[in-house]
């Protein structure tokens, strides 16, 4: 995948659950990469979110890729429930997996990619003996869970190391970013290496604006 094309990927808990298709037909025509998908348990992060069913009514929608940004304490066992109601692509963090190489196999062998998710303080040591078995690693801006949280200083830094070891696998493995997206953080950490950005009310969910013209206006930006 080209550098210069930044996937942009709609955090969907940002839409309106009472109006989610409308969303979905706005994005859809905004031309998103991803849906960005979040989950949480209350216990790895102070926050409840989203589940498998509200996913597969999502997936009934669109062929959308969605990814599964899954902020809990144990993912393993609820792997199969999100592949089988609709997702493309996993994304635990890595910080509760106590076999980091096991989780990401299940998931692959669960028919769908592989991402780890990283919070702001992680060091990316953590991905030394698991970087070329994935598909996507997400880097958090902000700590996750806790919104409207401004962006953690020393994130580019972290960006443009993770870059290096990512090329240095010779493999297309996306570097996201969760939190603290702007559009004037975005573009610097486009610079730094990212070519994956989670677009929420930052970004392109801003009514009374239309959802899908803030995405295009989003594009011309990082261009």
């Amino acid at each position: 995948m080209e550098h210069s094309h930044c996937a942009l990927a709609a955090s969907i808990i940002c839409g309106n659950p009472l109006n989610i298709e409308h969303d979905i037909v706005a994005l859809e025509k905004g031309n998103i990469d991803y849906i960005h998908f979040d989950v949480m348990d209350g216990v790895f992060v102070p926050r409840y979110g989203l589940f498998p069913e509200y996913l597969k009514a999502i997936r009934s929608q669109t062929n959308i890729p969605i990814e599964v940004h899954m902020m809990v304490q144990n993912p393993e066992p609820y792997i199969q429930d999100f592949v089988d109601a609709g997702a493309t692509i996993i994304t635990p963090h890595i910080e509760p997996l106590h076999h980091v190489h096991r989780t990401v196999m299940r998931i692959k062998g669960a028919g769908v990619k592989a991402g780890l998710a990283l919070n702001p303080g992680t060091s990316l040591a953590s991905l030394d003996y698991v970087l070329e078995d994935l598909d996507l690693v997400m880097l958090m801006a902000i700590n996750p869970g806790i919104v409207g949280h401004k962006l953690i200083p020393r994130t580019m830094e972290k960006i443009a190391t993770l870059r290096k070891k990512i090329d240095a696998t010779g493999k297309d493995i996306f570097l996201e970013i969760d939190g603290g997206v702007t559009p004037e953080s975005a573009v610097q950490m486009v610079k730094a290496g990212a070519n994956m950005l989670v677009c929420g009310t930052g970004t392109i969910f801003q009514p009374p604006a239309l959802l899908s013209e803030k995405i295009m206006e989003f594009r011309k930006t990082l261009e």
